[in-house]
Parts: structure tokens; sequence; C-alpha cells
């Protein structure tokens, strides 16, 4: 069946993206996923990108009983955007991955360091309770700038009832 809404001209870098536009399979794991990048769409304006991701989730390594997160990412980019569709199933990716919490927030914020060279990032992961005690995990790649409008997170702590 053909798309009754075909899509308008390509935006500009957009045309090497490999699951942008199209049907994707889940991949597997955070190794096998693939994160894209377009070109930052105002180059030389400082700016800040924010993803949540309110229903992240991941195996426990030991006994691979699911563990959920709230996950906030923000960042400053440089020259390059994440693809939030490659983002979305890269995170997706961690479905069916055995990790502790500090690993899957300290490994989503590396690999895109790693693919986006930004400016400034920033992750917190707010993890649920795992044997009544929550575990949050914070890392930013270095000392955000001041001159640029930086939100708070503002995820509240676990309270459990009450």
């Amino acid at each position: 069946m053909s798309n009754p809404h075909p899509p308008g001209p390509s935006a500009p870098g957009t045309d090497a993206l490999s699951q942008l536009g199209r049907q994707t399979a889940q991949p597997h794991s955070p190794e096998e996923a693939i994160l894209e990048r377009v070109p930052a769409p105002h180059p030389g304006k400082r700016y800040v990108v924010r993803f949540t991701a309110p229903e992240f989730t991941s195996l426990c390594p030991v006994t691979g009983q699911p563990d959920f997160a709230h996950i906030v990412i923000d960042y400053i980019p440089r020259g390059w955007i994440v693809e939030s569709k490659s983002l979305k199933l890269y995170l997706t990716s961690f479905r069916n991955h055995g990790a502790f919490h500090e690993d899957c927030s300290v490994t989503i914020a590396s690999r895109l360091v790693e693919l986006l060279d930004p400016e400034w990032l920033r992750i917190g992961a707010y993890w649920y309770p795992r044997g009544g005690i929550p575990i949050d995990v914070f890392w930013q790649s270095n000392t955000p700038p001041t001159d640029v409008w930086i939100p708070a997170q503002e995820v509240p702590g676990y309270r459990g009832r009450g």
C-alpha cells in the first residue's frame, strides 16, 4: 500500500538515515542498535535539547527481573543532533539487556557524547525502587555553560506511599 501522504523534500543531512521514515525492527541489544545523527539546524546558536523517557526498562543482570527508570537527557549541540527515532530504538534496545542501573545510565550518555560531540550533555536516570531502594544516577560531560538556560530536570525523588 502506498503512503497517501508522501514525505516532502528531505531536510539537509537526512539522506543517509537508515531508520527514519522506514519500518525498523527493534534492535536486540544496545550494541546492535544504530544511533543516527543529523546536522544541527542552527549552527552557531546555543540551545538545550531535552529527551525524556519516562518508561525506560532494562533487566537486572543477576536476577533477570525488569528494572524501570525515568530518564532525562539534556544536551547543547555543537554540530550534530541525535535523530529521535534512532534514540527511541536505542533506548528500547535495553529492554532485554542485563546491566546495573549505573552501567545503563552512563552507557547511554557516553554513546551520545561519542556520536554527537556536544558542547555539554547530562543524564538524570531516576530508577524506581529495587528491594525498596531507589537508585538515581547522574552524569554530565563537563561543566555546564552559565550563559545558556538549562532548566532543572524536576523529577521528584521516589517517596513511596505517604
